[in-house]
């Protein structure tokens, strides 16, 4: 997905949790600064080596995470 593209897996980074750019700050750790009330701006000030466009697709790949669904597949 071309518009999730600073978002990366990988095993040996944070268990292969999704991630910003490789690095070790996880999609879950923006999320949940966001939740608790801190703005975009805060976040870029407390981590300056991150752009405003990795959050906003932290945000995204959270929402189309969000909308999967779970097939269930039939047992022989």
């Amino acid at each position: 997905m071309d518009q999730l593209n600073r978002i990366t897996q990988q095993p040996d980074v944070m268990g292969g949790k999704a991630c910003i750019r490789g690095m070790r700050v996880t999609v879950g750790m923006i999320l949940g600064q966001i939740g608790t009330g801190q703005s975009v701006d805060e976040i870029l000030l407390d981590y300056p080596y991150l752009e405003r466009e990795d959050i906003m697709q932290a945000l995204r790949y959270a929402s189309w995470r969000a909308e999967e669904r779970e097939v269930v597949l039939a047992t022989a």
